[in-house]
């Protein structure tokens, strides 16, 4: 079956792209509330909570795009730059260290601080509930894009729409990866293979338009999280309607 090629790999089966699926679907994600909100990528300053399968590929997206990734961390500790970190280079030194800790090429910051370096946009792309009512009032960012499951506490929540930062809520931003499972449940029900540029593609395509959809709705009252979960209940309404299924 389709889920065990993709455990096997893509000689098994599986589909080209779903390693990055998640942290590109973040970085569309983003891009689309950028240009909604009128700002440019290149030169926005991006901290990231969590360099693992989700936040060291959406620090290397975000980077080729322009922006400064001044701040990551992991579970042992983070680093900060405020010019921009060497990617490359703290990548080098966690192949052989393991950790961020004791990077020698920034300044050290604890896990839990790193949510609160200034910035512009701040991703928390590790464990659920980081982002806590202490840190909501002291958080320093325009921005915030939940590549986790989760991270944000309801009472984070209202603190932080009542300073006016743009939360996009994990339901709408981290969607990448189910979205690729079904484009790889797609390809071996139609017997096809999709190239990762194809794949790729597909997934801007449909990031950009849910977030756009999402924001649409916001400008109807509603926050984006808000706006998220009402048009995805809209829509398994409908298609339950169309298919004749009632509770």
């Amino acid at each position: 079956m389709t889920y065990k090629c993709a455990l096997l790999g893509l000689p098994f089966g599986g589909t080209a792209g779903r390693r990055m699926a998640t942290g590109l679907g973040v970085v569309f994600c983003l891009e689309a509330v950028l240009e909604h909100l009128g700002w440019e990528i290149a030169d926005k300053r991006v901290v990231i909570q969590g360099f693992g399968k989700v936040g060291s590929i959406v620090a290397d997206a975000l980077a080729r795009r322009g922006a400064m990734v001044i701040g990551v961390c992991d579970v042992a500790g983070g680093a900060v730059d405020e010019r921009g970190l060497d990617l490359e280079s703290l990548r080098s030194w966690i192949a052989e260290n393991r950790f961020i800790r004791g990077y020698p090429h920034a300044e050290p910051v604890g896990r839990r601080d790193i949510l609160e370096v200034s910035c512009d946009v701040l991703i928390p792309a590790a464990l659920e509930r980081r982002i806590a009512e202490d840190h909501a009032a002291k958080i320093d960012c325009r921005v915030v894009v939940e590549a986790a499951n989760g991270p944000t506490t309801s009472e984070a929540d209202a603190i932080l729409a009542g300073r006016g930062i743009t939360v996009v809520p994990d339901v709408l931003a981290n969607g990448g990866g189910v979205t690729v499972s079904y484009y790889e449940w797609a390809q071996d029900v139609q017997r096809e293979h999709w190239s990762r540029e194809q794949i790729t593609a597909r997934l801007q395509r449909q990031m950009r338009d849910a977030a756009y959809r999402v924001l649409a709705a916001e400008s109807r009252g509603y926050d984006l999280r808000t706006a998220a979960q009402a048009l995805a209940i809209e829509r398994v309404a409908e298609a339950s309607e169309l298919r004749a299924i009632y509770p």
